[in-house]
C-alpha cells in the first residue's frame, strides 16, 4: 500500500514540476500587456517612458542645454537681480571691486556667481556640495579645498544650513586674508541672534548688520572683517 502511494505522490510531482516548467516557457514567450508593440503609434501621453520595455536610448541634455534652460526661466533672472542688487549694496560700501577675489560658499546654482562675474569681477570662485558648471565646483564647505589667505571675500547665504557652523564659519575665516571680509546672510533676527553668530567668527571682529531682502525673503547680513593672520 505504501508503495503505491509512494508512486503515486512521484507521478503528481513530476506532472507538477511539468506545468510549471511550460507555464514559466509560455509566460517568457509571451509579449508583456505593459510593453507597447514594435509597430504601434506613438501616443501623446507615452513619450516619456514609452513604456517599462522601451530600451531605446533616452536624450540626455547636455550641461550647456539644461544651463540654457535653467538661466532663462523667470526665477533665475528674479533671483540673479536680488543679488545683483546685494552686491551692488557691498560695492558701494568699498568691498568688490573688480579685482577683489570671492569666494561663494554653499553657493547652490550660482546666482551670486553669475552676479557678480556680470558686476565685473574677474575672480569669482563657488563651492557647494554639489557642482553646477561652470558656475559652482564642488567642495565641502567644512573642508575648503584652497590655500589660507587665498580670498579677499567670502560670502554665504547658506551658514544656517551648515552641518557644522562653527566649522564652516572657520573655513570661511581661514581662506580669507588678513583685513579682508567675511559677508553672511541669514533669516532675518534681532540683536541676540546676531551676537551667537558673530561669536562663531574667532579672527574677525564685528562691523555691522543690516536687514536685507534676498531673492524675496527678509534677511539679515552680517558684515565681519579679518583681523588675525593666524
Amino acid at each position: 500500500m505504501e508503495r503505491h502511494v509512494r508512486l503515486f505522490l512521484n507521478k503528481l510531482s513530476f506532472a507538477s514540476i511539468a506545468i510549471a516548467s511550460l507555464t514559466l516557457l509560455l509566460l517568457f514567450l509571451q509579449t508583456p500587456q505593459t510593453c507597447i508593440p514594435p509597430n504601434s503609434p506613438p501616443k501623446p501621453h507615452l513619450k516619456f517612458p514609452k513604456s517599462s520595455c522601451d530600451s531605446t536610448p533616452r536624450q540626455i541634455l547636455s550641461v550647456d542645454k539644461k544651463n540654457k534652460r535653467l538661466w532663462s526661466t523667470k526665477l533665475w533672472h528674479n533671483n540673479l537681480s536680488s543679488f545683483l542688487n546685494f552686491f551692488h549694496a557691498l560695492r558701494d560700501l568699498g568691498l568688490l571691486h573688480n579685482h577683489t577675489k570671492v569666494l561663494c560658499v554653499s553657493a547652490g546654482a550660482g546666482h551670486e556667481v553669475m552676479a557678480l562675474s556680470q558686476m565685473g569681477l574677474l575672480d569669482v570662485t563657488g563651492v557647494e556640495l554639489v557642482d553646477s558648471p561652470p558656475l559652482v565646483t564642488r567642495a565641502d564647505p567644512h573642508n575648503l579645498p584652497f590655500f589660507d589667505h587665498a580670498f579677499d571675500l567670502a560670502f554665504s547665504a547658506h551658514l544656517a544650513e551648515a552641518l557644522f557652523p562653527s566649522r564652516f564659519v572657520s573655513e570661511m575665516e581661514r581662506t580669507v586674508r588678513p583685513f579682508g571680509s567675511c559677508v553672511v546672510v541669514v533669516e532675518e533676527c534681532g540683536d541676540d541672534e546676531v551676537r551667537e553668530i558673530v561669536g562663531l567668527f574667532t579672527k574677525s571682529r564685528f562691523v555691522n548688520s543690516v536687514n536685507v531682502t534676498l531673492t524675496g525673503l527678509k534677511m539679515t547680513r552680517i558684515l565681519m572683517k579679518r583681523v588675525s593672520s593666524r
